[in-house]
């Protein structure tokens, strides 16, 4: 039997926190020099600098800004904490705009010992509060549902069905899902919900890793595509059954990948992608 085909770097986007060590700067530098076409870029990478010229870089680099990660974070237990939230996602829109990315990836949050119904409905009232900003900069906004294991404190949105029925909710052209395989991958209703969510126009972002088995940090511990449990490729089938032509991004936290050489590391990053993606 032949192996299959490699895979074209053509739609692969690469996260700064995948290579966290490197700034902004070098991560253009050595991710268009490998061949990627696609960078989500991380708020803390451009905290304090020009963001418009840190966008003209990234493009003289030959990179397509897919995102920025993250906004997100509405539940509070206090009125104030909300706002707090709301102005800080205001501001996240407004950066994005700035540095040209189309989309805010948003980790919505979830307060400890608050019911979840309770953090969901602060979620869509704070999306809710800044859509008016989406649409005077064009900026959407990407709900992530998260693994369960984060519903305490990261997030109350926990399944693809949970996104979308918010999606549905909020109506809005520019609230749709950002879809994880880490995060996902478990459900098994998720080839249904990616299909629903391509139905209602709203999948905007995909990104991939692997699950490790066994994990021995459940936030720092990801794998590369094939070091793990997922069928990226199964679920990448699903995705692109529903019209998704936008980019693969890896999104990896890992601190023994974070230890390595970076240089090396990203030459794995690549393979991983054409392997098992």
């Amino acid at each position: 039997m032949s192996a299959a085909p490699l895979t074209d770097l053509d739609r692969l986007c690469i996260h700064t926190i995948t290579t966290k060590s490197w700034d902004l700067e070098t991560a253009a530098k050595k991710f268009s020099a490998a061949g990627v076409k696609g960078i989500t870029v991380w708020r803390d990478t451009y905290a304090g600098r020009d963001v418009a010229a840190t966008g003209r870089m990234l493009r003289d680099h030959d990179l397509a800004i897919v995102s920025t990660c993250r906004g997100g974070f509405f539940p509070g237990a206090t009125a104030a904490e909300r706002q707090t939230a709301i102005d800080d996602n205001r501001r996240a829109i407004a950066e994005a705009h700035e540095l040209g990315a189309p989309l805010v990836v948003l980790v919505c949050g979830a307060v400890p010992g608050q019911p979840l119904a309770d953090s969901r409905a602060q979620i869509a009232d704070g999306i809710s509060a800044v859509l008016d900003d989406c649409a005077a900069t064009g900026v959407k906004l990407g709900i992530e549902p998260l693994h369960p294991m984060y519903a305490d404190s990261r997030s109350a949105v926990n399944t693809l069905g949970q996104a979308n029925d918010m999606c549905a909710q909020l109506d809005s052209p520019y609230v749709g899902v950002a879809a994880d395989v880490y995060h996902l991958w478990w459900d098994p209703a998720l080839e249904q919900e990616i299909a629903r969510c391509g139905e209602l126009g709203k999948l905007f972002s995909f990104h991939v890793c692997d699950w490790r088995s066994p994990t021995i940090d459940f936030l720092n511990d990801r794998g590369l595509m094939g070091e793990g449990c997922i069928d990226i490729r199964k679920i990448r089938g699903w995705v692109e059954a529903t019209g998704f032509t936008g980019f693969n991004e890896v999104e990896v936290f890992s601190n023994r990948l974070w230890a390595m050489d970076q240089d090396d590391y990203l030459a794995q990053i690549i393979q991983a992608y054409r392997n098992h993606t």
